[in-house]
């Protein structure tokens, strides 16, 4: 319950934030919406997934064992319920924590969009160069 209020919090901030600035735009540019698709997807693998960042999920979850290139397997720590269990599901779901990313850069197009475009661009590419790491990767076991 505390994570549905927390993100309940930050959304009503993002809206109070937003209407101060006159409201929202009446839509996004379609290759904003592009960059922080792929942006989202990046930071949500790099935040629940990614080796480099198991000893922040670490009091949350547990290693299952390896997973894709760079990628752990981790179960979350507290099967039982209560805070921890929920924090625990959100740092290790990629679907989950995408939800609150994905508003942070929606929120972020529109009250600072030079920077989430910059924040947004990095996890881009990271993102691309991933993929040609994977390509590379494939074609070298041929």
């Amino acid at each position: 319950m505390a994570s549905l209020t927390t993100f309940a919090a930050a959304v009503g901030a993002g809206v109070t934030a937003v209407r101060r600035r006159g409201g929202p735009p009446a839509s996004l540019p379609t290759r904003d919406l592009a960059l922080v698709s792929v942006a989202v997807f990046r930071a949500s693998r790099l935040m629940t997934e990614a080796s480099v960042t198991s000893p922040l999920r670490a009091p949350f979850t547990r290693y299952a064992g390896p997973s894709d290139p760079g990628e752990v397997a981790e179960e979350v720590r507290a099967p039982d319920g209560g805070h921890r269990h929920a924090v625990g599901e959100l740092v290790s779901c990629p679907y989950c924590i995408g939800t609150w990313l994905a508003t942070g850069l929606g929120f972020g197009l529109v009250l600072a969009p030079a920077w989430t475009r910059l924040a947004a661009s990095i996890l881009t590419i990271q993102a691309g160069a991933d993929v040609l790491q994977k390509l590379y990767s494939d074609l070298q076991a041929r």
